[in-house]
């Protein structure tokens, strides 16, 4: 599944000033009212990341014509996948999870069918971390629901990482 991504906000969350192309800045995934919502603050504003931060990166603005956007780096993915424990935040982490073996940061290792809920649960390894990770899977329905995919993709574009 190829999700589109987007790019950081125009302007930082703390000082409302437009960021300048090449500019580094600080992005946060944090846990609002029921979902995550992306946070992008220039340096000088930057005290760390904001309460309820799941993960967080430095990267770059891009310049006027760059090239297309990537994802945030590995480790922030990591963290984000730790954070997203919530029952609401399931179908999330599962996709999560997916693109994170898309990009061979995990791998599946085991499948755990749960007859009681008609899905089960998938079990990734991760090398890096020197761990595993248990995670619900998601129906494509669930998936879908409320914008979840829309979801990932706004929250983890990155630009160039610094």
């Amino acid at each position: 599944m190829d999700l589109k991504l987007h790019k950081p906000q125009v302007t930082c969350a703390m000082t409302a000033r437009g960021f300048a192309p090449g500019e580094p800045f600080h992005s946060a995934l944090v846990r609002g009212s029921g979902a995550m919502e992306r946070v992008d603050v220039c340096d000088e504003a930057w005290q760390g990341p904001p309460a309820g931060a799941v993960a967080w990166w430095r990267s770059r603005y891009p310049a006027a014509g760059a090239s297309g956007p990537t994802l945030a780096p590995v480790e922030v993915l990591l963290d984000a996948l730790e954070g997203l424990d919530d029952a609401a935040d399931e179908p999330l982490r599962y996709l999560l999870a997916l693109q994170l073996v898309r990009r061979r940061v995990l791998r599946i290792i085991d499948e755990e069918p749960d007859a009681a809920e008609g899905g089960g649960t998938v079990v990734f390894a991760c090398r890096k971390r020197g761990r595993d990770y248990r995670v619900r899977a998601a129906s494509p329905a669930e998936a879908a629901a409320a914008g979840v995919e829309e979801r990932l993709a706004a929250l983890l574009w990155s630009g160039d990482a610094a």
